[in-house]
Parts: structure tokens; C-alpha cells; sequence
């Protein structure tokens, strides 16, 4: 263990330097994007914003409302399969897009991630969340998950490194999820979307 001296910053000391533009109107701006995947013969399009996968803000409700803008939500883990499978019957056509389906790391959650994949094959997106990815049990995860799903895009995270990021992508992940922050960060009364996600563009 070794202690670094160096500055490390945090969401809330970066602010985006803006610059000259030639737009009128805000409402001439256009955030949608297209992003190639790494580990995937694939392309997603869409505003690169997503709405994290905490129980009080991934929820199918959020996702139906944030679809229609382009906007993505990962949905919370603590949803059923039964849950799943309703609420797909009924979903706008194409929502599979912009949702993803969260799962933890506990060899439970592969049995109910396997499951609810089965019964809707046509998901597109695995979200694999950890408060802290750094261990060696979440990369060999990431690492089975690749190989159980193929064909599915993969998100993974929470790191804050450029390193582990790498390791990740290494392991199969497609997407990281960037931010660790203090605890009070993610209770229930403290503000939630200061979580974000990074698309790897490749």
C-alpha cells in the first residue's frame, strides 16, 4: 500500500470550459450521438445521458418517459423476472435501445440474469454494478458475463482509474461506469445524478 500526494479531483471541482458557437438557440443544439462498441458488432445512437440504475430512479416508469427523448436508463436490480417479462409485453416498440438490464455480482444474480435474458432474448444491454469495481471477484465476472453473452453490449463500473478501466475493457465490457463518491452520495435523500457513465468510443 502507498499513499499518493498528487491532486485528484472529483466531479465537483471539473467544470466544462465553454466555448465560441455559432447557434442562436439552445434549442438548435443536438446531443444525440453514435457510439461503436467495443466487443460488439454494433452501434448504439442516442443522447449519451443515463439515468442510473438506483430503486428510486432505474425504474420502468423512467425508462418509458427517457426512451422517447433518447435517453438512457439503467433499470434497478431489484426487479423479478415475472416484473420483467410484464412490463416487456407491454413497453413502447424499440425500448430494448435505450435500457439495461442491472445485475450484481453473487452467483444468485447470474441465475436471474440468465433468466430474464431467456425469456426476452431481444435485450440488448447488461449492467454490471458494484459501489467499487476493484476487485478481482467483479473483473472475473465482467469476464463470465462476456462469455455467457456475447452478443449482448456490456456496461461495468463503478472505477474511477484510468487503469481499471482498461481492465475492464480487457475483460469485456463495453461501457464503463465512471464515479465513486462519498456514501452520503447515494442515500435515499441526497441527490442521485451526480453518478454518471462514460461511453467507450471505439
Amino acid at each position: 500500500m502507498r499513499i499518493e500526494y498528487d491532486i485528484k479531483l472529483g466531479f465537483k471541482d471539473v467544470m466544462f470550459r465553454p466555448k465560441r458557437s455559432t447557434l442562436k438557440s439552445r434549442s438548435q443544439v443536438n446531443l444525440e450521438r453514435i457510439f461503436r462498441l467495443m466487443h460488439t458488432d454494433t452501434k448504439w445512437s442516442g443522447i449519451p445521458v443515463m439515468a442510473a440504475n438506483m430503486d428510486t430512479i432505474g425504474t420502468f416508469e423512467m425508462a418509458v418517459s427517457l426512451s422517447s427523448l433518447k435517453v438512457f436508463t439503467a433499470i434497478h436490480k431489484h426487479y423479478t423476472v415475472e416484473e420483467w417479462n410484464t412490463f416487456l409485453k407491454n413497453a413502447p416498440q424499440g425500448i430494448e435501445n435505450f435500457i439495461a438490464v442491472s445485475t450484481g455480482t453473487v452467483p444468485n444474480d447470474m441465475d436471474k440474469l440468465k433468466a430474464i435474458i431467456k425469456a426476452n432474448p431481444h435485450l440488448r444491454f447488461i449492467c454490471i454494478d458494484v459501489a467499487n469495481g476493484y476487485s478481482e471477484h467483479f473483473v472475473s465476472f465482467v469476464k463470465e458475463t462476456r462469455l455467457n453473452f456475447p452478443e449482448k453490449v456490456i456496461i461495468a463500473g463503478n472505477v474511477v482509474t484510468g487503469e481499471m478501466v482498461e481492465e475492464l475493457l480487457l475483460s469485456g465490457a463495453d461501457i464503463i461506469k465512471v464515479g465513486i463518491g462519498p456514501g452520503s452520495v447515494c442515500d435515499k435523500d441526497k441527490n442521485r445524478s451526480r453518478l454518471s457513465s462514460a461511453f467507450s468510443n471505439y
